[in-house]
């Protein structure tokens, strides 16, 4: 009997199983997908000879997260690479809004849009350097992040941090024309902003929009070398390599719950799998 099931061999499964694992519980992973990963997956679909991402492709958090850095993922095979720069979104007029692996460089390029925008994303980028830390042990730190968010709240009642966090709130629009007079600042930050699934016009894109413009700036978007299916397998490869189990095509369709505690996971084959410890869900709320 494991001392912990996990339902799901998406990333953050993974990553609770191998902390389970480094704290010296026994963990298994259920995967109603022929194969884990989740988003965090590749195949040869498109061609046999071309490896293609199936979902997601870079990582700019996995880059800053500490808990990743912990796991050291090199030693079980994985291997990041940055392109020469970070993105970049062409104009039809053959000018292009690049975001470059310097600060300078991305301010140096921006500037020949439109006189002063070099000045203002330094400015973005200063106030980000400022509050990096807090930011991301906010984005890190199990919920509820209670200190960090008390920080946060200190440091935003100083040093102009009202005005930034009404900026945050913006729509990505917005904050692009108010931070920017030529195309290229506000091509970033909006295209940023879209990874969340936010169009721009919908409140707090803009911050969602500066936060991945800045984590590109200073962590860049780097990808796992041999496409993103190389995070799955050195996590899964890590689990097992502490004891941990990782089983494929087991759809779990109840969590069995014992006087208030979660005892065990039963699958779609009627199979029943029992936890001594802890059930970890790593699935959609209404799923569970």
């Amino acid at each position: 009997m494991p001392d912990a099931v996990v339902i799901g061999a998406g990333p953050n499964g993974l990553v609770g199983a191998n902390l389970l694992a480094d704290a010296g519980w026994s963990v298994e992973v259920l995967e109603a997908q022929p194969e884990p990963g989740g988003a965090v997956r590749s195949d040869r679909g498109v061609h046999p000879d071309f490896v293609s991402d199936v979902c997601s492709s870079f990582y700019p958090l996995a880059a800053a997260s500490p808990v990743i850095a912990g796991l050291e993922l090199q030693r079980d095979g994985l291997r990041w690479e940055h392109a020469p720069h970070v993105l970049a979104h062409p104009l039809t007029d053959g000018r292009c809004a690049v975001l470059r692996r310097s600060a300078e460089d991305t301010a140096a390029g921006l500037e020949t849009f439109a006189p002063g925008d070099g000045a203002a994303w330094r400015d973005l980028y200063d106030v980000w350097e400022r509050l990096r830390p807090d930011i991301l042990d906010l984005l890190f730190t199990p919920f509820p992040p209670v200190i960090p968010s008390l920080r946060m709240a200190a440091r935003l009642h100083t040093g102009g941090g009202l005005r930034l966090a009404r900026t945050l709130l913006l729509p990505v629009r917005r904050l692009g024309e108010e931070e920017f007079g030529g195309e290229a600042g506000r091509l970033l930050l909006a295209g940023n902003a879209l990874h969340a699934d936010l169009p721009p016009e919908a409140a707090g894109s803009g911050g969602y929009g500066w936060l991945m413009s800045m984590l590109g700036q200073s962590h860049g978007f780097p990808v796992p070398v041999g496409g993103a299916g190389k995070l799955t397998e050195a996590l899964v490869r890590r689990l097992e390599r502490r004891g941990g189990a990782v089983r494929c095509g087991r759809r779990a369709v109840e969590v069995v719950v014992r006087e208030g505690r979660a005892v065990a996971v039963r699958t779609a084959d009627g199979e029943s799998v029992p936890a001594r410890r802890a059930v970890l869900a790593d699935v959609s709320v209404p799923a569970l």
